[in-house]
């Protein structure tokens, strides 16, 4: 009788124990983001890089003409320095270290101005692509959704990278927006 009973129970642990896999077969899904690729390969990420871009170019544009000011500004001083009197010499010195001065703080002023706008616009992407993911993410059932460079991934095979479909839906989103950020 108790052979029995113990048999019962096993054959009962036994059919837990083997199938319980498959019920939790489609449990765990993970997925990886690679935000620097939704960066690069993106319409707004392409956009923001065109702004940027764009931007850079007329503030290059406007420190090679305060730079070529500078340049005559110095050779004029260079030219005139040997029939000025020591007083007015001393003071064309002074405005043009003034100057230079002047071009230096716009030159750093402007880099910085760059920082900003390329630290805005890409973390206006990001609070997209993080909603995006989300919703996603709940939308296909995922457990988890990791981004890849932040999330320390190391290996990770293609099935669960799910940038290129996440880049595609923000596309369209988008475009259906107008194409502006």
């Amino acid at each position: 009788m108790q052979t029995r009973m113990m048999t019962g129970v096993w054959i009962i642990l036994m059919l837990f124990v083997f199938a319980a896999p498959l019920f939790a077969a489609d449990v765990a899904k993970i997925g990886i983001l690679d935000f620097q690729r939704v960066l690069e390969t993106s319409s707004a990420g392409k956009a923001s890089q065109a702004k940027i871009n764009q931007q850079g170019k007329e503030m290059e544009a406007e420190l090679k003409k305060k730079q070529s000011e500078l340049q005559e500004l110095k050779n004029k001083l260079e030219r005139e320095a040997l029939v000025m009197s020591k007083e007015m010499r001393e003071e064309k010195q002074r405005e043009f270290r003034i100057t230079l001065n002047d071009f230096k703080t716009l030159e750093k002023k402007y880099k910085q101005d760059l920082a900003r706008l390329n630290q805005a616009l890409v973390k206006q992407i990001q609070d997209d692509v993080f909603k995006l993911v989300e919703e996603y993410g709940k939308k296909e059932g995922f457990l988890l959704i990791v981004e890849k460079l932040e999330g320390g991934v190391v290996y990770s095979p293609q099935t669960i990278d799910v940038t290129d479909k996440l880049i595609q839906i923000y596309n369209n989103q988008f475009a259906q927006q107008g194409g502006k950020l």
